[in-house]
């Protein structure tokens, strides 16, 4: 009987932590935080460099929601905000071509793009 007790009491527990997990799980799971028409923007500028398809529009959208599970909308924001102000000309803009921190932010959207041209793409 008390082992019974025992294993009923442990499987109690690990009950617990098995429902306290799963619910960090999804609290801790990155929101969805793309606006809708920063996700339409992406869409609809990657069906106009690859093809207005069908099948374009389903790789495009699955490209911009593998690049939302991989970065957070504010990251993507300054990635693409730091690669715009690269394309400028000025003395006031080379800061954004030389500095270390910036090529680290266009580099972790590099990465997402390379995933999902993995995925989405082949």
């Amino acid at each position: 009987m008390i082992r019974t007790a025992v294993e009923t009491s442990a499987r109690a527990g690990l009950f617990l932590i098995l429902l306290t997990t799963a619910g960090q799980a999804v609290e801790g799971s990155p929101p969805n935080d793309y606006p809708t028409a920063a996700r339409a923007d992406y869409v609809f500028g990657c069906m106009a460099a690859n093809g207005q398809s069908r099948e374009m529009l389903e790789r495009c959208s699955c490209s911009i929601d593998i690049l939302a599970s991989i970065m957070p909308y504010d990251r993507y924001v300054q990635a693409e905000t730091i690669l715009s102000m690269r394309q400028g000309v000025g003395e006031q803009l080379s800061l954004f071509r030389n500095a270390k921190m910036f090529d680290d932010i266009v580099a972790e959207l590099r990465r997402a793009q390379a995933e999902a041209e993995i995925r989405c793409f082949r």
